[in-house]
């Protein structure tokens, strides 16, 4: 009675994780015509890099289901057909050894890890081979502690944080081929719905590409612990039709315009550490250590996406970043309440 109990617990569990199992790969089949579960749902992808690693996991999700169909298959088979029985004392026939046994355990993983294997390196091949047309954006990605950089040298634009890229049409093949660089630690850049993780190692530059098929904001992170706010180094990809995409470049290429009534918070901010760290194209701050200034309020958030760009959260990151990213490399910079708000005043005239 006691076995017959186990076998039932064991049979149960196995239909459970089954179910399980079942439930999830189905699911992941069907997201791509769907709205994704999450923002960074690998089972979703936009692009053809994403694609790729999606067909991937699924043939892996496949094959690793069919193993433990067939091993727990097995195993209740031999739980109720092996099982001790009630009242029977013999001792069951003892078997040291079996040739056909130990070969099928033996060749058949050989042979599973052998077509994993074989697919990975295609997956792998042909993202990497893939020739990068006259049409490509080109666009310098360096990771900082805890922010993102970014440069597009073809158009003469530096921003941070915030990544625009315009969406790619298959018959008219815009990608986005990204050099990745890091200024101090190693970074991973990974936003899964549209390729997969690559890492940033200082002096060893990488590459990767993506071609996104759809528009709309695009979030992952850094994926490799970097320091103490790591899990706030955020990605955010704006993928947006090519005329919007231009005009945001455009936007971009200018120099600050400050208003008259900010002018005594940018005398301020000039008169500070504020200019050793950060850039504002067209007046006296040229700082590198930190995010490039110039249109900051044409972005949607602040500090590497933590925190909306709003008055408030730009006031309270001016005063006491640690209260926004604790462990952040930026200084308090202890400045009064009447410099607080003229510095803020005149952030939110970048534009």
């Amino acid at each position: 009675m006691q076995m017959g109990g186990t076998g039932r617990s064991i049979k149960a569990g196995g239909l459970s994780i089954c179910s399980l199992l079942f439930w999830s790969i189905a699911t992941a089949a069907d997201t791509g015509s769907a709205s994704p579960l999450s923002p960074t749902n690998i089972f979703s992808p936009t692009s053809t890099p994403s694609h790729s690693i999606f067909r991937l996991s699924l043939f892996v999700l496949f094959v690793t289901a069919a193993i433990f169909a067939v091993v727990f298959s097995l195993l209740v088979y031999v739980v109720f057909k092996f099982g001790k029985k009630a009242g029977d004392d013999r001792e069951p026939p003892q078997v040291y050894g079996s040739n056909q046994v130990e070969l099928a355990w033996t060749v058949i993983p050989i042979l599973v890890v052998v077509a994993l294997f074989m697919a990975t390196v295609r997956v792998i091949g042909d993202t990497e081979k893939y020739a990068e047309p006259s049409t490509a954006i080109n666009v310098i990605a360096i990771g900082h502690q805890f922010w993102w950089e970014y440069r597009y040298p073809g158009f003469g634009v530096v921003t941070a944080n915030e990544l625009h890229v315009p969406v790619s049409d298959p018959t008219q093949p815009t990608p986005t081929f990204l050099t990745l660089l890091s200024a101090e630690t190693d970074h991973s850049f990974w936003v899964p719905r549209l390729a997969g993780k690559t890492d940033l190692i200082p002096n060893h530059p990488n590459r990767m590409w993506t071609d996104p098929h759809e528009t709309g904001l695009f979030v992952g992170q850094c994926a490799q612990y970097c320091g103490v706010q790591h899990a706030k180094m955020l990605l955010r990809v704006y993928v947006q039709p090519r005329a919007e995409f231009d005009q945001w470049v455009e936007s971009q290429r200018r120099t600050a315009t400050v208003d008259a009534v900010a002018s005594e918070g940018r005398r301020i901010f000039e008169s500070t550490a504020c200019i050793n760290c950060h850039t504002v194209r067209g007046t006296a701050a040229n700082g590198r250590f930190g995010p490039d200034l110039t249109h900051l309020m044409g972005r949607d958030t602040i500090a590497a996406g933590v925190a909306a760009n709003t008055d408030d959260n730009l006031r309270l990151w001016i005063r006491n970043p640690d209260a926004i990213k604790p462990g952040s490399l930026m200084p308090a910079m202890q400045l009064s309440e009447n410099e607080l708000d003229a510095v803020t005043r005149y952030l939110e005239t970048l534009r």
